[in-house]
């Protein structure tokens, strides 16, 4: 698949997209920094392109669990300007990273599979919205068919 062809069609889509899903985003548990950094390791993907009623653009997930110790230190951060009390030291980044390929000794896997699940979702609520917009713009066919060259 020429996935960067299709995928630079689609970025005043996303642009727009990313305006109305600003509301969702301050709904959910995530601020907006966090949501910036669980978009920076979700890719989007279209499954069965080639079929019209199949055709699905979902988010690729399977990297955001390697921001997550970044997205507790961003959260612990936010909590010491709020003078609320965080339950680990900030580590920076590199200490996320190293924790993240699990070099930081620090025991335990750092992720809370909650916020990792809601992150999951609610990128699978974005890809959705972007759908219905590419849709509604008359996009989606030239999207699918960009997609299977």
């Amino acid at each position: 698949m020429s996935g960067q062809r299709w995928t630079d069609m689609i970025v005043g889509d996303r642009m727009a997209v990313d305006r109305e899903f600003a509301q969702e985003v301050a709904d959910s548990q995530f601020s907006r920094q966090e949501w910036g950094l669980v978009m920076t390791a979700v890719e989007f993907d279209i499954e069965h392109p080639e079929d019209d009623e199949r055709a699905k653009l979902v988010a690729d997930t399977s990297k955001v669990k390697q921001v997550m110790p970044e997205m507790e230190n961003i959260q612990s951060q936010m909590n010491s300007m709020t003078g609320k009390s965080s339950k680990k030291e900030g580590r920076g980044v590199f200490g996320s990273v190293k924790d993240a390929l699990g070099l930081g000794g620090g025991g335990g896997s750092g992720v809370d599979e909650e916020r990792l699940a809601a992150a999951e979702g609610l990128a699978q609520r974005y890809a959705d919205e972007l759908q219905t917009r590419l849709e509604s713009t008359g996009k989606w066919a030239r999207v699918r068919s960009a997609v299977q060259e």
